[in-house]
């Protein structure tokens, strides 16, 4: 990285003045932002932390994931309690012992290039997603074993074992243009026969048959959708035209483009100063929901210091959770454990720490490390594109430091951290992270938050590698009763508890800012869809665009 002196402008001289480039950048979104509505179009612009992967087979996170909802169906769809409803699957049956699942598909559903959607697709989706292994791959790698086509509309999924919520990981599974995918393949590649199975077109493409149509994409910058003119479900008139997902949280930009109506709903990553600044701005307000997504520091369980489980105690005795809620992240909720409590099959009796610095020093005098503090530090790793997660780093610092404990906060971007999380021994101490289910059920975050097969993603830092853990969670996902199910849920969270992996901070309260004067947003009336990146479906999202010129002129 190069020392601060030697940052470069956007006209190539080196520049001291550490506003220069960030001014410039918010010059250009906004005039972007005037040039980008045309006249009596519906246009729906949000932000989102970058980056944003477009193919459903590679990405996971909030952005890659709101984006699927628009470009790709699904078998099933969610409704407001998190319940699979028939989406392109009229009707579905499921065999006495669990493992085979039999869909039967609408034949009225076409791709973007006017192909028929049919069971070839279906199966060529499941194939490629859980051959690629990489993004939502993980709920189908290891349980569905075969796909097999019934006929045109018949599609069958063998499980290896009855898995409880198979239903709805099918949120998951994002349909893709079997035919446009293997006419953009390119020899050779990592997948043998397959070659790059289509990643490469799908970086920068859609192939898909949802509500709305790739139109661009600029890699880090920007999204831009257009409606389907031909989509198989009916979509309000007053829906957005174009949709444009854009790469920046910058607080001074969101506060630009919002009163400039350039901007239809903010991100999440506000800091608290932000948001007072983008509710006090005509027609936006802030609308809070709980998504069932918990904040976390993950604590590497196999690099030293925080290898020793009397460490982490320490550390997790010793933080203040109170000015966390109080403060930085007001109106979430402390977490109880490692499942959102909002989150069907949370445990509400799970073991919950509290600040006690007598507590604190006393598991760290366990520790095996209590004789070297003065020798040893703590590397804690928040997101550069969350601002608010400084505030956090650095009362973690202070709180640490009041037991003998040397914090390093380091503050990385969000690709980087990424890349970094993916090999152990690139992982830091610590990393903060904000994770959500990617099905309505406690066994999602359990799954890809502890078990060995998410050790090397983004969602574990912790490394926890425990077999009896693994087993214990497989055998209740293979649970068909929904209730028994969740008691060996309730098991297993007390398990990862007493083992203190993490740090577990917040549940969180999502946050946006929207212009409430021109838009109709459901999630914003409390029509929460509980499955991360639902509730961005543009095709539910009104846009008023006389409203929006009422108060550009004042009236």
């Amino acid at each position: 990285m190069r020392p601060a002196t030697e940052t470069k402008n956007l006209f190539g001289r080196c520049d001291m003045r550490r506003g220069t480039v960030f001014v410039l950048s918010v010059l250009a979104l906004v005039a972007f932002g005037l040039a980008a509505w045309g006249e009596g179009e519906r246009v729906l612009r949000i932000t989102f932390a970058w980056p944003t992967y477009i193919d459903p087979a590679i990405g996971s996170d909030f952005s890659s994931s709101s984006a699927f909802v628009n470009l790709y169906d699904t078998l099933v769809y969610p409704d407001v309690n998190g319940d699979p409803q028939p989406h392109v699957a009229v009707k579905w049956e499921v065999s006495e012992d669990g493992t085979v699942w039999t869909f039967y598909l609408r034949d009225d559903v076409y791709f973007h290039d006017g192909t028929p959607l049919t069971a070839e697709d279906v199966k060529f989706s499941m194939d490629r997603i859980t051959t690629i292994g990489q993004g939502y791959g993980f709920l189908f790698v290891d349980r569905v074993v075969k796909t097999e086509v019934v006929d045109d509309y018949t599609v069958r999924f063998y499980l290896k074992e009855p898995f409880g919520p198979f239903l709805t990981t099918l949120y998951r599974l994002y349909i893709v243009n079997k035919d446009l995918v293997e006419a953009n393949i390119k020899r050779p590649g990592p997948y043998g026969e397959w070659g790059d199975y289509g990643t490469e077109f799908l970086l920068t493409h859609d192939a898909g048959s949802g509500p709305y149509m790739v139109k661009e994409f600029r890699t880090e910058e920007e999204l831009v959708m257009v409606k389907n003119p031909d989509y198989w479900l009916p979509i309000p008139e007053e829906a957005p035209d174009v949709v444009r997902f854009i790469g920046t949280t910058e607080p001074a930009t969101i506060r630009t483009m919002m009163a400039r109506r350039e901007l239809e709903i903010s991100d999440q990553w506000q800091p608290q100063e932000a948001w007072k600044a983008l509710d006090a701005i005509e027609g936006v307000e802030i609308t809070s929901f709980f998504p069932g997504t918990s904040f976390y520091l993950m604590l590497h369980t196999r690099k030293p210091p925080t290898d020793d489980i009397h460490f982490r105690r320490a550390m997790a005795w010793a933080f203040d959770y109170e000015t966390v809620i109080r403060d930085i992240f007001p109106g979430s909720i402390q977490s109880r454990g490692p499942v959102a409590q909002s989150l069907p099959g949370h445990d509400p009796t799970v073991f919950q720490f509290h600040r006690d610095l007598d507590k604190a020093r006393e598991e760290l005098q366990k520790s095996k490390y209590y004789d070297q503090l003065d020798q040893i530090e703590v590397e804690y790793h928040w997101i550069a594109e969350v601002p608010d997660e400084e505030k956090v780093a650095l009362l973690f610092m202070a709180n640490m430091a009041e037991i003998g404990i040397n914090v390093k906060v380091v503050k990385v971007p969000w690709m980087s951290v990424v890349e970094e999380m993916a090999q152990m021994e690139t992982s830091p101490n610590i990393v903060s992270i904000f994770v959500a289910p990617h099905y309505p059920e406690a066994g999602s975050i359990l799954e890809s938050r502890y078990h060995s097969s998410s050790a090397p993603t983004w969602e574990q830092n912790e490394w926890l590698l425990d077999e009896t853990f693994d087993k214990m969670l497989e055998d209740a996902l293979a649970t068909v009763d929904r209730e028994e199910r969740f008691r060996k849920y309730a098991e297993l969270q007390h398990y990862i508890v007493d083992l203190c992996p993490s740090i577990f901070l917040f549940d969180q309260v999502e946050k946006h800012a929207y212009q409430a004067a021109y838009i109709d947003w459901p999630a914003a009336r409390g029509e929460v869809i509980p499955v991360m990146g639902y509730n961005m479906a543009a095709r539910f999202i009104k846009v008023y665009p006389e409203k929006r010129e009422a108060l550009l002129k004042g009236g």
